[in-house]
């Protein structure tokens, strides 16, 4: 069984992907950590994040690199959004979340195109999503809890820029599959949200079925 997780920055979606990997018994792979990776890679390097060679050339990441802290911050963060603009950089990265996706048992993956073009073929499709200014309060509140200072607009304005990147880039865009289930979690605590997951996951295989 394949579970589809999409959605904007801020969402939810990585949290939800992680509570149906562990609800269904699933392996559970964020995606975004891989542009991250790849984003943070470009800059530790010396490298343009616009520039399709430079970022390319940061795919050859090493595996390592996926544990570091640093990936999570929201600088690599803008990183990410930018060389995930790149065919080159996304058909460089297919193959490795296709084989994850598509493993003996199947997988719970989360992103931005997993129900259109890493796993069109989902059992599952969720695509969670809520307002910019819930987002951006929940990630100053994130940045407060790591005792990083950034003003509210600013973490807002950057979403904003996030997800007009996501949504207009022309290779594989944000956006929910025609068969998705959208999750809207702007009124939603973390549990809530986590049970309006499970809970549509179970409908949605009850249909199958």
């Amino acid at each position: 069984m394949i579970i589809a997780v999409d959605g904007p920055t801020a969402s939810g979606k990585g949290t939800i992907a992680k509570a149906l990997a562990a609800h269904f018994g699933l392996p559970h792979l964020d995606t975004g950590l891989l542009y991250r990776a790849v984003g943070y890679q470009c800059g530790e390097s010396g490298g343009n994040p616009d520039d399709p060679s430079d970022a390319l050339a940061a795919c050859g990441f090493p595996d390592s690199l996926l544990d570091n802290p640093e990936l999570r911050s929201e600088a690599t963060g803008g990183f990410a959004s930018r060389v995930s603009t790149h065919p080159e950089v996304r058909k460089a990265l297919y193959e490795r979340q296709r084989a994850f996706a598509t493993q003996p048992g199947g997988a719970v993956l989360d992103g931005r195109d997993i129900g259109t073009v890493i796993a069109p073929e989902a059992e599952v499709k969720l695509f969670v999503t809520a307002s910019v200014q819930e987002r951006a309060r929940r990630r100053w509140l994130e940045m407060q809890d790591r005792e990083i200072e950034l003003p509210l607009s600013a973490i807002e304005r950057d979403i904003i820029e996030r997800d007009a990147r996501d949504i207009n880039r022309k290779d594989a865009p944000l956006r929910a599959a025609p068969d998705a289930l959208v999750i809207d979690t702007t009124s939603m605590g973390r549990d809530r949200a986590i049970a309006a997951a499970i809970e549509a996951v179970e409908q949605a295989l009850g249909r199958k079925a």
